[in-house]
């Protein structure tokens, strides 16, 4: 019976190997190529990497020097309006080179000659004279306008650039240098902001490759001058420290100001071994930029944070798409697993979900320790797989009770029916179990036949066994088959039922009292029609039982064929007759008279009989 189990198992085992097949291939066809979940893997990382940055603090010896728009207000009587006079900055440069700092970074671009002012260039420069601590930024163009720069060779040592081993020395390079400022003062690198594909700004230059020469960026450069350590890779990923305005800002005309004045209110060691980095986080002069801490943030705070994790050795550390690939793939051969050995799908999701807390969990903490976990992408590919092997499970249970509702609508009364499949349908292996057998045959068909046409007769017949199959079932029995003119159904299957012989024995009362009545349809030419019922209490095989195109649920065993024997034993002695077996397991719902133990073939001790009265009544 067990073998019945085979083909639908393996149909859906293979149908669940599917499912995991096609999810490990999505998984790699998404994290080696389609990258379709990246943006949500960066704004959960973003969300991470903003938490923990709130709760640090960025390196106190870089200093911004901030063009507010306090200060271009402030200004506007000295210096005009924007851009300055460029002796302006000069004067800056002085005031804070006096105190000593360790660098002075300019964070605006100086790419143009001021063709009105010349005089003011000049100005800068004499004051940038003396100075080998003042960097500039500048631009790397796009290679498409190299064949118009300049020379590389002849521009290196100018720009700083680094020769590789497979340095191109007749390549061209167009980029944007400080101009206005002299060649002698030039300690240059490129401020490019780079963006991934989201427009999020996470990562910061160190170095980009032109034809084999190494343009610094210019936080490498500043980094590399001052003795820190520069890793040798195109970029970094920023590791923020504070949310926007954390780092410790002067305003530009606070500090200006107080530089011109006789009496300086200011400490005048405040700058003294600091990183100064003149720039702007004024909104009307567009230097702002999207990142994961700020949709506007300063580009100044940008270079200084990655000025900060040069200084300090802080970059974040991604692991790439091998490990995401591998995490997915433990995930989703987990699940395949998990729904191919059967485990509830509740159980599988519940497991599946104290994973997903813990991967985040693991993610968040790793972050404060400089490493971004891609575990977002898993996740989804995971739940993704989940909900496939549980819609795939959840069809195949409602085709399974489908199926259950099909077969036993033909057995069992609706009801029954309903709370079968609430229970999870049945087993297909056949089981023993305690019930009740019924047999009611009929007497007198011959001649019933004879007088009717066969339509006649089907039709009757059809009228009959629906009146009777309606009392089988309002007492919760089981329809087994029709065998011929010949009733048998059964209690105590598929559903439990402690008192499986009594609701036997009340059906076939009753299935009396529906006969008397359909006699009176019949007519006095139809007076001998009658049946005989035999009924008997025992174990029995229930299952179903058949070939893999057919199969019947119904009850065999010896059970089954003394309950056929005691119907054959009916005729001339009572309409029905009940065994001692089921007259005990009715206790004393009826009153039982015995007529005598009787000789049934293929058992050698005699059965004893009893026909069933209603208490306080007599059989009909």
């Amino acid at each position: 019976m067990c073998g019945m189990n085979s083909p639908p198992v393996t149909s859906s085992r293979k149908s669940l190997s599917r499912i995991g097949i096609a999810f490990l291939l999505l998984a790699a066809l998404e994290l080696a190529w389609l990258h379709a979940l990246a943006p949500l893997e960066n704004r959960l990382s973003d969300l991470f990497v903003r938490q923990q940055a709130l709760g640090l603090s960025p390196d106190a010896d870089i200093v911004i020097v901030d063009i507010d728009d306090a200060s271009l207000a402030r200004m506007q009587e000295t210096a005009g309006s924007w851009p300055w006079p460029r002796a302006v900055h000069g004067e800056l440069v002085r005031g804070i080179a006096r105190q000593k700092p360790e660098a002075i970074v300019f964070d605006i671009l100086f790419s143009e000659r001021d063709e009105f002012r010349p005089d003011s260039d000049e100005a800068f420069n004499s004051a940038l004279r003396g100075l080998d601590k003042v960097y500039f930024p500048m631009v790397r163009r796009d290679s498409a306008l190299d064949a118009q720069g300049a020379p590389i060779a002849q521009v290196a040592q100018m720009l700083g650039l680094q020769r590789g081993e497979q340095a191109d020395e007749t390549a061209r390079l167009a980029v944007l240098p400080p101009l206005a400022i002299d060649p002698l003062h030039w300690r240059v690198g490129t401020i490019n902001y780079l963006e991934d594909s989201d427009g999020i700004g996470r990562r910061y230059q160190l170095a980009a490759d032109a034809y084999g020469w190494l343009i610094p960026s210019l936080p490498a450069r500043v980094a590399q001058d001052l003795g820190y350590s520069v890793p040798r890779q195109p970029d970094l990923i920023l590791a923020w420290r504070g949310a926007p305005g954390t780092f410790r800002h002067i305003s530009y005309a606070d500090l200006y100001e107080d530089f011109d004045r006789r009496q300086p209110q200011r400490p005048a060691d405040e700058l003294q071994g600091k990183i100064v980095i003149i720039g702007t986080a004024a909104t009307g002069l567009h230097d702002l930029r999207a990142t994961p801490m700020s949709s506007l943030q300063p580009g100044v705070e940008i270079l200084a944070t990655a000025l900060d994790g040069l200084k300090n050795g802080r970059a974040m550390h991604k692991l790439g798409d091998d490990f995401a690939l591998g995490i997915a793939v433990l995930l989703l051969a987990l699940l395949s697993l998990a729904f191919l050995r059967g485990i509830n799908a509740l159980k599988v999701g519940f497991a599946l979900a104290l994973v997903t807390v813990a991967a985040l969990l693991a993610s968040y903490l790793a972050v404060a320790q400089l490493y971004l976990l891609p575990v977002l992408s898993p996740l989804l590919l995971a739940w993704a797989g989940y909900f496939a092997f549980a819609l795939h499970e959840y069809l195949r249970e409602r085709r399974s009770r489908e199926q259950a509702v099909q077969l036993f609508s033909r057995f069992v009364n609706p009801h029954v029916v309903k709370e079968l499949v609430a229970h999870g349908g049945l087993s297909r292996a056949g089981e023993s179990r305690q019930i009740t057998i019924l047999f009611s045959d009929i007497r007198g068909f011959t001649t019933l036949s004879e007088k009717r046409t066969p339509q006649q007769v089907v039709e009757l017949l059809n009228r009959y066994f629906t009146l009777q199959v309606e009392v089988v079932f309002r007492h919760g029995g089981s329809l087994d088959k029709f065998i011929g003119d010949c009733i048998m159904a059964f209690w105590g299957a598929p559903l439990d039922d402690p008192e499986h012989a009594r609701h036997a024995v009340e059906a076939a009362l009753e299935m009396g009292e529906v006969l008397q009545r359909f006699k009176k349809e019949l007519g006095e030419e139809d007076a001998d029609f009658d049946v005989g019922i035999g009924i008997h209490t025992g174990p029995a095989v229930v299952g179903l039982i058949g070939s893999e195109q057919r199969r019947e649920y119904t009850a065999i065993g010896d059970t089954v064929n003394l309950g056929s024997r005691i119907e054959g034993l009916t005729k001339g002695v009572s309409r029905i007759l009940v065994s001692r077996e089921t007259m005990e397991a009715c206790g004393d719902a009826f009153e039982f008279k015995s007529h005598g133990s009787f000789k049934v073939k293929g058992r050698e001790q005699e059965v004893e009989l009893f026909a069933p009265l209603k208490k306080g009544g007599m059989q009909e």
